[in-house]
C-alpha cells in the first residue's frame, strides 16, 4: 500500500534536493502570482464560473489564469476587477 503524504510535505523533502530547490526558486514569480489570484478568489467566496461569468469569458478561461500559464495583462485587469480587487504590478530589488 502507497502511503499518502501532504503536497507540503513532498515540497520540504523536494527542497533538501539543490537542482529542485534551483528549479522551484526560479518559479517563485509564477507562484507568488498564483497564490495571489487564488486567495483573491478565494477572499471574494467566489468561484471559478463565478469570476468567469464577471470577466465575461469561460471556467476554463479562469483556470488557465490561475495556473499561471503567462495571462495578459488585460486577463489580469479583468480577473482583478471580477474578484473586487486592483491590478498592481511592482518591480522589486533583487536579493
Amino acid at each position: 500500500m502507497t502511503k499518502m503524504i501532504s503536497v507540503e510535505s513532498w515540497r520540504r523533502r523536494q527542497m533538501k534536493d539543490p537542482a529542485f530547490k534551483a528549479a522551484y526558486d526560479a518559479l517563485e514569480g509564477e507562484f507568488a502570482l498564483i497564490r495571489e489570484l487564488l486567495n483573491a478568489r478565494t477572499t471574494a467566496k467566489l468561484s471559478q464560473a463565478q469570476v468567469a461569468e464577471r470577466m465575461g469569458t469561460s471556467q476554463s478561461a479562469v483556470a488557465r489564469i490561475e495556473s499561471g500559464r503567462s495571462p495578459s495583462l488585460n486577463s489580469l485587469r479583468r480577473y482583478a476587477k471580477a474578484v473586487g480587487s486592483k491590478l498592481e504590478i511592482r518591480l522589486k530589488k533583487a536579493g
